[in-house]
């Protein structure tokens, strides 16, 4: 049988206060969809609100940008809205980052649900770069944090503030993970860096989608 995997997408347009446009980063759900479509795994789509989901960062010369905007053109206008989606049908759930993830994953409980359902049926909770803003406010059973004392990782206050952000973001995301009891650990600004401790995946930055992906290849085999 194969695996499923669930990559859930910000349905946040705006970088608030600024005007300028913002959604989720398409290398960051393009690379790994790569990763789990040659893996033989099958990815099915989320988003906060249902829809399409607003996208930024896309680079129209990368071929696989590209296939993944093309071959996925009609799912992505028409995204099941988190509430609509049955966790009990995924083996793990992929949370893409992008700095409208800042806005509106936080307080999706249905979204922080779905990953701890996953997690607490032994499946494998995965984010990158900003996507770990989904699960800032997730609590497993017990009423812990679910990345409380578990290596993780994210995109830095470092590099928040290097793309002259971090007076924009509603909250830096590696300190409010460090309060929720995240053992943080990064690599260098903007390089590729992923974690796994056990079956919760973390990976830092754009650069770092693919391997987060390969991650979560590895725990779901």
């Amino acid at each position: 049988m194969s695996k499923k995997v669930l990559m859930a997408l910000t349905s946040h347009a705006e970088l608030d206060g600024t005007g300028e446009r913002t959604g989720y980063t398409v290398p960051e759900a393009a690379r790994p969809w790569q990763v789990f479509r040659d893996a033989g795994v099958d990815v099915d789509f989320v988003s906060v609100e249902g829809g399409e989901p607003p996208h930024e960062g896309v680079d129209e010369d990368d071929p696989v940008e590209r296939e993944f905007l093309d071959l996925e053109r009609e799912r992505l206008r028409s995204t099941p809205k988190a509430s609509e989606v049955d966790p009990s049908r995924y083996d793990a759930i992929f949370f893409v980052g992008g700095h409208g993830t800042m806005w509106d994953f936080p307080d999706a409980t249905a979204l922080a649900r779905a990953a701890v359902d996953i997690y607490e049926r032994g499946g494998v909770v995965a984010s990158v770069c900003h996507g770990p803003s989904a699960l800032v406010n997730a609590k497993l059973s017990d009423g812990s944090y679910l990345v409380d004392g578990k290596r993780f990782n994210s995109f830095t206050n470092e590099e928040e503030a290097a793309v002259k952000r971090d007076d924009v973001v509603p909250f830096l995301l590696q300190s409010r993970l460090e309060d929720r009891g995240a053992r943080w650990e990064g690599g260098r600004a903007f390089g590729e860096y992923a974690i796994a401790d056990g079956r919760l995946v973390s990976g830092q930055n754009p650069a770092s989608a693919a391997k987060t992906a390969r991650l979560v290849v590895d725990e779901l085999s």
